[in-house]
């Protein structure tokens, strides 16, 4: 599990991106530190990263049925478990002379039999779940445009309907420790949509208050080892103008002018050895002192945290 642990600024992200996106990236509007695209993604490497090193989400830009996939990064498969071989100290000395003798083979036959786990070869990374925005009547959408800005680590997308423009701006901030989506419109009253997640196995998800949804579930099993990380992610929306009700597990924004979209995720996670947090409480304190905060203050001191990493590169 330490490996992953390892804290990843929002550049490695966009590392990958320039590897696997198989969308065409072309400069616009003279700059070189964005890269666009005039559909929205239909599979995951298409989709758009936003990262603070623990909480990371891969963006697709759907004007109709939006998908934001989650991810924090203590979300692993099983629990801290020892999966060394403890025959391999006392083979060491063999192995080391077999390969100073050229014996190659049965060096590596050795190493494959005294040195190679018999129990697990390490946890895999996990998903936290799928959050789902459904946007009745924007299928017929027209003027669509997607970006990755590098220089202040947003996705943002927009499009017309119905002769209204949409807006979506989604960060994660690493001095706030939440993802914060927000969505406008150049109507008033002119957003309607729906949330929810996806339901893995093994979780439970539900509405608390009006405004907000609860995802609590714990990892999975993995080559014997028992699955024990629990995580907890929290869903809040917080709108200018209309409402927001809760119906078992979705929320309806209705006629709103501007919605706002927290994500806080948190597990159980402590150290390499320690499962003994509490993820439901660590989450709900994510998303209080955030919201403690304005938008354009969380914006704000993202693009201010962010910049004093990206800055000390200049991309040409």
């Amino acid at each position: 599990m330490t490996s992953g642990m390892k804290q990843l600024r929002p550049i490695l992200y966009v590392a990958f991106l320039f590897l696997f996106n198989n969308l065409q990236a072309v400069d616009r509007e003279e700059s070189s530190l964005k890269l666009w695209y005039n559909k929205p993604a239909t599979q995951w490497v298409e989709a758009l990263p936003v990262g603070n090193g623990r909480l990371g989400a891969m963006v697709y830009g759907d004007p109709c049925c939006e998908t934001w996939q989650l991810n924090e990064n203590t979300v692993w498969a099983g629990q801290p478990n020892r999966n060394d071989n403890p025959e391999g100290r006392d083979a060491l000395p063999l192995v080391r002379k077999l390969i100073f003798d050229n014996k190659f083979s049965e060096a590596q036959s050795l190493i494959d039999q005294k040195f190679i786990s018999k129990t697990s070869h390490g946890m895999p990374y996990q998903a936290v779940g799928n959050l789902r925005l459904f946007f009745p009547g924007h299928e017929n959408f027209l003027d669509y445009y997607r970006e990755l800005d590098l220089e202040n680590g947003t996705v943002s997308s927009s499009y017309k309907v119905n002769e209204v423009t949409c807006q979506t701006r989604v960060f994660s901030s690493f001095p706030d420790q939440v993802i914060v989506g927000r969505i406008t419109a150049d109507k008033a009253a002119a957003l309607h949509f729906s949330v929810t997640m996806d339901s893995f196995p093994g979780t439970e998800l539900s509405a608390e208050g009006e405004d907000q949804l609860v995802l609590c579930g714990t990892t999975s099993d993995f080559e014997g080892v028992r699955g024990a990380v629990k995580y907890c992610a929290r869903i809040k929306i917080v709108t200018k103008g209309g409402s927001v009700t809760a119906s078992d597990s979705v929320l309806t924004v209705k006629g709103a002018d501007t919605a706002t979209v927290y994500v806080s995720m948190a597990t159980n996670f402590i150290k390499y050895n320690d499962l003994g947090g509490n993820a439901h409480e660590k989450s709900a304190q994510y998303l209080h002192r955030a919201l403690q905060k304005t938008y354009d203050c969380i914006l704000k001191d993202h693009r201010k945290d962010y910049q004093k990493y990206f800055n000390r590169v200049h991309l040409d």
